[in-house]
């Protein structure tokens, strides 16, 4: 197979017409999923066609500024996902620096490595490679960290007298949130260790199925997407593990007392 196979409106409306379908079903069955699907499948159709439209002008320009700031819109949407996931009670200010400073630093680093390293192109920042690699890096940062600090700010509310008795026996804040560190952790890198445990047994990575239609040799496929993966899943075991202990810095001082006032409302 040479090239890719061209897809027509058409053929994009006949894979609409299955969410079609499971409206439907949805409301013979009184499921009530219907509307939620029909509005994601129209968020999906218009935003996608929009990127796409916008990835256009972008590779035409070639600019590392242009391309950078497409990356940097990317982060802030990002970083308002993480933090709208979040309690209602969570100060949103010190949440958006935390994840905001995270997700930037862990994206671009593992950008810059990823680029000058494993791939290689010319030049580096070359918006072909540098837009759709950074867009995977963040996805995955954004879901690892986002879990990290949800499932940490969660378990500091539900335990907080504990949190508090410790401390006043003499625990370093060290001593204390290392337990909640390494749980939250845990939790927001368990997807991405059951990603690369599943792929290849379980799954074929998207990646590596794409290169595959596209004519690829598919040992060539597997190696792009182990290297991928393993790139994607180092950046958000280290979202997830900044995020946590930046939040725990906050929810601190320097007297080892548990402020959390400076991150909940």
């Amino acid at each position: 197979m040479n090239g890719y196979i061209h897809l027509s409106f058409i053929d994009l409306s006949l894979a609409v017409s299955l969410l079609l379908l499971i409206t439907v079903l949805s409301v013979i069955l009184s499921i009530g999923i219907g509307r939620t699907v029909i509005i994601a499948a129209v968020r999906l159709v218009l935003q996608l066609l929009l990127v796409g439209f916008l990835l256009l002008k972008v590779f035409a320009v070639q600019s590392f500024w242009c391309s950078l700031l497409v990356v940097f819109v990317m982060m802030l949407a990002a970083s308002r996902e993480i933090v709208a996931r979040l309690k209602s009670g969570v100060q949103w200010r010190w949440s958006l620096g935390i994840s905001g400073t995270v997700t930037g630093i862990v994206t671009l680093i593992v950008s810059f490595v990823a680029l000058n390293t494993a791939l290689r192109p010319e030049p580096w920042y070359d918006a072909k490679y540098f837009i759709p690699l950074t867009g995977m890096i963040l996805g995955n940062v954004m879901s690892a960290a986002s879990l990290s600090l949800k499932g940490l700010l969660d378990m500091v509310q539900r335990e907080q007298k504990v949190i508090e008795a410790r401390l006043a026996l003499g625990h370093t804040r060290r001593e204390t949130f290392n337990p909640l560190v390494r749980q939250a952790v845990v939790m927001g890198i368990m997807p991405l260790i059951n990603q690369m445990s599943a792929a290849g047994i379980v799954t074929l990575p998207g990646t590596m199925s794409g290169q595959i239609l596209a004519g690829m040799n598919p040992f060539d496929a597997a190696k792009y997407q182990i290297l991928l993966l393993i790139i994607i899943s180092s950046a958000g075991i280290m979202a997830a593990i900044g995020v946590s202990f930046l939040a725990v810095l906050r929810l601190t001082d320097n007297r080892d007392r548990l402020r959390i006032d400076r991150l909940f409302k």
